[in-house]
């Protein structure tokens, strides 16, 4: 019998045999369809990508409201559309390492201060245009201006000059950052024609694939780019982005074959989903978070006893227990884990402290009114249930939680970045300085917890210019700590990346470094035959 099973997977490795011939001979020989799919994964897999087929995404995060334009990309959609169409100058691998892309070399003075980018000649827009330094230029001058609302406006503060010179895109930094790739590869960052200065959301760039359908809200349809640069990259014809806010829809159509990738797998549905025929659970940890933001700026959370009673009066553990379910850790209000390299773990774990939640909640002198803590199904998976035991845990401390419930259609437009007290999520980032500097600088657009102290802005500037690792470890540490005790973020937990595929998906890694591979799921994968 292993002979034959041998012979069969040569078969597919030559391309001479399909899943459903090889399904049907291996069931002839007594062999499970378990087993059997496992087998046919492995000789797909060393057979190599396959070309052809239209891959289909169910994604969480899709609004009526949203845009193509990368400055503006805040939830799951948009992010997982410019994907399709656009590139950053490099990439950051699931080794943390630099990946050149629009940028084929990167180099920097001694002193990382100046940083040249050689970009790619040979590399076509959608619209025919060839990439020139000067997009590069453009683009990242209009994520610079503050009228562009840009989720990278923080991390480009550091910028004293920006120039081409000849092939190079030259950045001049106010202070040394030997972390500037990383920064770079920020994924609303992405390279568009005269830098999308003249219509920012028309979907065009240089990536793999190009617009073809783009329905907001509904579904957004992407073909092959017929004159790709990277032939390793894209290898389907098609890629539709489905949109299935619902979190029991989303695994249905898993389950029935409408689409072949869903994001945000429940972790209570995990377990069932992952014992379906033709589909499996995957997950890997990360940087990702799922928190509860305070305005730092609004009352009553303008009171640093009121967020300190706040963030003693969630029950962490209880929380990851029955909200992830084994698929992530606890959180210590800070958005930063054992996923970046300068993690500080010697950092006290908070406790839930009901009575200290109590001191402090009198303290503070709050009048008794309800706190409105604002929540949707979309905000992460389990984000409706958390705030309830939030609720129930901060009821134990006599705070009065009010849970409203908000519809996913507009949450990231109208509740997430403006209600002062509301539950999100952050996919994290490559490096510190790099999360530091896109939610917590005080001149960041995506500071959410309006979080604006000269003097940790200060302490984020030393630790870009400082290149001994260890005091720069330690400068982080001091920014943990104020972030931890005097901010308004409430982290009570890390989530592992939880997706659920088809087994028609051949090439799927594990990759920490975001949801669905990074956002390069469609860019690496193929369907098997």
């Amino acid at each position: 019998m292993t002979n034959q099973l041998d012979f069969y997977a040569s078969q597919v490795t030559a391309g001479k045999m399909t899943r459903r011939d090889f399904m049907g001979k291996a069931a002839a020989l007594g062999v499970s369809a378990t087993v059997a799919g496992t087998l046919f994964a492995d000789a797909a897999r060393a057979a190599g990508p396959v070309k052809g087929g239209t891959l289909r995404i169910g994604s969480v995060g899709g609004e009526s409201t949203n845009s193509l334009d990368p400055a503006v990309a805040a939830s799951q959609v948009p992010y997982h559309n410019l994907n399709q169409f656009a590139e950053t100058l490099v990439d950051v691998t699931k080794d943390g390492q630099i990946d050149n892309r629009l940028a084929e070399s990167v180099e920097s003075t001694p002193d990382a201060k100046t940083w040249m980018f050689k970009i790619r000649k040979g590399v076509q827009f959608h619209n025919g245009k060839d990439l020139t330094p000067d997009d590069v230029l453009a683009t990242m001058q209009r994520h610079s201006d503050e009228a562009s609302q840009s989720g990278a406006l923080g991390i480009m503060k550091g910028i004293e000059s920006m120039k081409v010179d000849g092939d190079n895109f030259v950045v001049t930094l106010t202070a040394a950052n030997a972390d500037l790739p990383y920064l770079m590869a920020d994924y609303h960052l992405m390279i568009q024609p005269n830098g999308g200065k003249d219509d920012p959301g028309a979907g065009i760039g240089t990536g793999a694939y190009m617009l073809e359908s783009n329905e907001p809200g509904v579904r957004h349809l992407w073909k092959k780019n017929p004159n790709y640069w990277d032939s390793s990259r894209g290898h389907v014809d098609e890629v539709e982005i489905i949109v299935i806010n619902d979190p029991t829809a989303r695994m249905a159509a898993l389950q029935s074959g409408q689409a072949h990738i869903v994001n945000r797998v429940d972790p209570k549905v995990a377990g069932l989903l992952g014992r379906a025929p033709g589909v499996k659970v995957v997950n890997v940890s990360g940087p990702g978070h799922y928190v509860f933001i305070m305005h730092c700026d609004t009352a009553p959370f303008d009171n640093n006893d009121l967020r300190m009673a706040l963030k003693l009066a969630i029950n962490r553990q209880e929380m990851v227990d029955k909200i992830l379910r084994g698929y992530g850790t606890v959180g210590n209000d800070i958005p930063i884990n054992a996923a970046y390299p300068l993690f500080d773990d010697s950092i006290p774990q908070r406790e839930y402290d009901p009575a200290k939640a109590a001191e402090y909640y009198k303290k503070s002198g709050h009048d008794g009114s309800p706190i409105i803590l604002r929540t949707a199904d979309g905000a992460f998976p389990g984000a409706v249930e958390a705030a309830q035991l939030f609720q129930e845990s901060a009821k134990a401390a006599g705070i009065p939680l009010e849970i409203k419930r908000e519809p996913n259609d507009g949450y990231w437009s109208e509740v997430w970045n403006k209600q002062p007290f509301c539950a999100s999520y952050w996919g994290g980032r490559p490096v510190q300085d790099q999360m530091y500097s896109t939610a917590y600088l005080s001149t960041a657009d995506w500071n959410d917890t309006k979080f604006k102290r000269p003097d940790f802005d200060a302490l984020l500037n030393e630790a870009k210019a400082e290149l001994d690792q260890a005091k720069r470890k330690e400068l982080y540490s001091k920014m943990a700590y104020m972030v931890r005790d005097e901010g308004g973020l409430i982290c009570p937990m890390f989530n592992d990346f939880v997706e659920g595929i088809s087994d028609k998906i051949q090439g799927w890694e594990a990759d920490g470094t975001g949801e669905l591979m990074g956002g390069r799921a469609s860019q690496v994968v193929w369907l098997a035959s």
